[in-house]
């Protein structure tokens, strides 16, 4: 198969190379593997997109089993789901207890749900950002959901040092049912989170990251670092208290950091696997059966793909998440809650779908194919 693709001002042709890989029958892992999922909009509702969250309901939830079906945790209303950029905390809590009554569904699904102050409005206090976290925690393990508690805009806004940091965390452990989730999350992937734990420096709010951990170990299931930093999450990782998890959230180097090294391993939280489900639980079943070598020839392709997805400004990472569920026939359209799917433009689609053939990761060649021309066809490209 052959379409016309743009590279720069140029339209180049591009034969179609790779043949989709098979799907893993019976997935197994040895890594606590999540996948941060991605909601899927309802183009036909009759609303303002840019202040709504119109949400398909049936799709939304179908992709769920199809990442449970491949042996993954679903993350639940992280920011793959637009958390901050279009989904609001109404929205996500809907999202959250759909979620929970599907995975209640079958036996042993994985599922964590996001806890965050979004709701809260500008200009809150460090204690309205605690009665927040207090809200969203509440009304979560109500609904049976186990939490990954979100870095925290509203508390970047209002501490004045890393003294504030700790005591909201000491106070929102404090309350905890069960073990959490914590996510730093850099500001590569939201600016407004520039500075967490009271720094500007990663070393330095690491050092304050890791003064909760110690104080909270009994509280705290594992710990998400998404600084797109191998060398950092490795340091942080040796120095994790017993039996706290390092979840990787480097959607650029992911497939060495699930690796290991002879220091330990970190298992994953990750957007791309939304992306790469199908390959992801391939490498993952090989990692688990002691081949390594298989591991790495499957996930090695995908990490090309996964860094162009994640590309600066990588806050638009999930226009490529969904336009890959478009493209293998998870969704019957190209469109985003609050019209996100404006956010990366044609040459950045016909690059990824160039990557994504070459990392096998187009469970439909023909599918994939007519859909790319469709969109090429939408731009006044003739494919």
């Amino acid at each position: 198969m052959q379409l016309i693709l743009p590279q720069g001002r140029d339209l180049v042709p591009y034969t179609l190379q790779g043949s989709p890989l098979p799907r893993t029958p019976n997935p197994m892992f040895n890594r606590v593997a999540f996948a941060a999922a991605h909601v899927v909009a309802d183009p036909l509702a009759d609303n303002d997109p840019w202040l709504t969250s119109a949400i398909d309901w049936d799709r939304t939830m179908a992709f769920r089993h199809h990442l449970w079906d491949l042996g993954f945790g679903v993350a639940e209303a992280m920011d793959t789901a637009q958390r901050g950029m279009g989904l609001d905390w109404t929205a996500s809590l809907e999202l959250i207890t759909r979620a929970l009554r599907e995975a209640a569904t079958r036996p042993g699904a994985l599922i964590a749900c996001g806890v965050g102050t979004d709701h809260l409005a500008p200009g809150g206090s460090i204690d309205d950002v605690i009665r927040a976290y207090e809200t969203q925690m509440e009304a979560v393990e109500a609904a049976g959901g186990r939490i990954i508690l979100m870095a925290s805009r509203a508390l970047v806004a209002a501490a004045t040092s890393p003294d504030d940091y700790v005591r909201v965390y000491d106070r929102v452990l404090g309350q905890v049912r069960h073990p959490v989730i914590i996510h730093w999350l850099g500001e590569m992937f939201d600016p407004a989170l520039a500075g967490y734990w009271g720094h500007q420096d990663h070393m330095a709010g690491m050092e304050v990251c890791l003064g909760i951990l110690q104080t909270h170990t009994a509280k705290i299931d594992g710990i998400k670092i998404s600084l797109l930093s191998k060398e950092k999450e490795i340091t942080m990782r040796r120095r994790l208290p017993a039996g706290v998890k390092m979840y990787t959230g480097d959607d650029f180097n992911y497939a060495e950091l699930i690796a290991g090294d002879e220091h330990g391993y970190s298992d994953a939280l990750l957007g791309i696997f939304d992306a790469i489900a199908p390959a992801a639980s391939s490498a993952l079943t090989s990692l688990a059966a002691g081949d390594v070598a298989t591991f790495h020839h499957v996930f090695e392709p995908t990490v090309a793909l996964s860094r162009h997805i994640f590309k600066a400004p990588t806050r638009f990472y999930k226009t490529g998440v969904v336009f890959m569920a478009w493209l293998n026939g998870l969704q019957e359209h190209f469109t985003m809650i609050g019209g996100q799917q404006s956010t990366r433009s044609l040459q950045h689609l016909a690059e990824l779908f160039r990557l994504a053939d070459q990392a096998r990761c187009l469970q439909d060649p023909a599918l994939a194919t007519a859909r790319m021309k469709h969109l090429l066809a939408m731009h006044g490209v003739a494919a």
